[in-house]
Parts: structure tokens; sequence; C-alpha cells
């Protein structure tokens, strides 16, 4: 038994990155708020996160998965969530000309980063494809071994995640009083592209998914 909480751990770690290194909302957002209230921003966007895929796996566990793997469900996550993450893009767009660069260091509002981190992993359709595929499969693997294999497996899954937010937020906490205001603002509208650029890709595959069921 300890040999299998030891595989699932270390093998649930090392397939979390293929999640966690992924850019997307939650990535954007843990910058510009490092930039601006250190380098607690990515931790406590990670609990908020971590908090939504509990209640995810739960919810897997109970009689979710069958309804998650369905391709109209996925057209509807494709199409929704690009739809929502095209308009997070234009909106960064257009407030870089006048975004500045906060330093205070500020936490006063620590509470909105955990509820940012349930909200931007929830809207974020490459996190719900991403369980309706690999999660789901290593969810019903890790049951063989009860409730202490699916124990290793989210504790290996969330500490992924939590060490990469936490390298990228101590990373641009750390660095922030060497940015400008101007590299600031190229470094979210980077940010703000890649979001556009991932939504196309979701609009794609979601079209591209109905088009065969239709064809």
């Amino acid at each position: 038994m300890e040999f299998s909480f030891i595989t699932i751990f270390c093998t649930s770690f090392i397939i979390a990155l293929s999640g966690a290194l992924m850019p997307g909302p939650l990535l954007t957002v843990t910058v510009t708020e490092s930039s601006r209230r250190g380098a607690s921003a990515g931790p406590l966007m990670i609990l908020g996160h971590g908090i939504l895929e509990l209640v995810l796996i739960l919810a897997l566990m109970a009689g979710l998965a069958p309804l998650l793997v369905r391709d109209d469900v996925f057209i509807f996550i494709s199409l929704v969530g690009g739809s929502v993450l095209l308009w997070m893009g234009i909106s960064m767009l257009r407030s870089l000309p006048s975004l500045k660069l906060e330093t205070d260091g500020t936490d006063s509002k620590s509470n909105n980063l955990i509820i940012a981190g349930i909200v931007l992993s929830a809207i974020n359709p490459y996190w719900l494809i991403w369980w309706a595929s690999i999660g789901i499969g290593y969810i019903m693997h890790s049951l063989k071994f009860g409730i202490i294999g699916i124990f290793a497996f989210f504790l290996g899954h969330i500490l992924a995640d939590l060490a990469w937010y936490t390298l990228i937020s101590f990373g641009v906490a750390k660095g922030r009083h060497f940015f400008s205001d101007t590299i600031y603002r190229r470094l979210i509208g980077g940010c703000a592209m890649f979001l556009i650029l991932f939504s196309c890709w979701f609009f794609y595959s979601g079209v591209e998914k109905f088009a065969s069921l239709t064809a």
C-alpha cells in the first residue's frame, strides 16, 4: 500500500504539470496580482483552485464523470469558455493605455484572490477538458486503492500546481521593482494576446466537434 501511495503521488505530480504549465486565465491573473500584492498571490490563487478541484473530484466520484465526457458538453465548454477567454483578452488589451504597475505589496484583498482562483479555474475550458480526459482516467485508477489512492492523487496534483504557481508568483514579485510601466504593459499585453489565441483554439475545437457530429 505504501508503494502504491508513493507511485500514485509521484505520477500524479508529474502529470499535473501538463495542466499547471499550460498558460491560461489563472496564470495571467497570477502574474498581474503578484506584481501588485507580492509572492503570496500565487499560493492564494491555488488555494481557491484546489478547493474547486476537490469539489470536482468528489462530484466525479459521485457520478458526474459520464456527463463530463459527452460530446455536447465538450462543445458547450469549448464555445462558452472560448467566449469568456476572448472577452478577458480584449478587456486586458483595452486597459493597457491606463495600466500602471502597483508595487505597494498590499494583501488587503487576500480573500478575493481565493475566490478568483475558483472562478478563473471554472471558466478555463482547458481545465475542464483536462479533467474530462486525463483527470477522470487517473481518478478511476486511483480508486482501485481506495480513499488512500484518491488522497495520494489529489495531494500530488495540487502540490504540482502549488509549486509552479509559487515559483511564478515569487519570481514576478521579486522582479517587480525592476519593472517599468512600459515593461509591465507589454507583459500583460502578451498574456492578453495568448488568451485571445487560446480562445480561438477552443472555438475551432468546438466547431470541429459539432461539424463531425452533424456530418
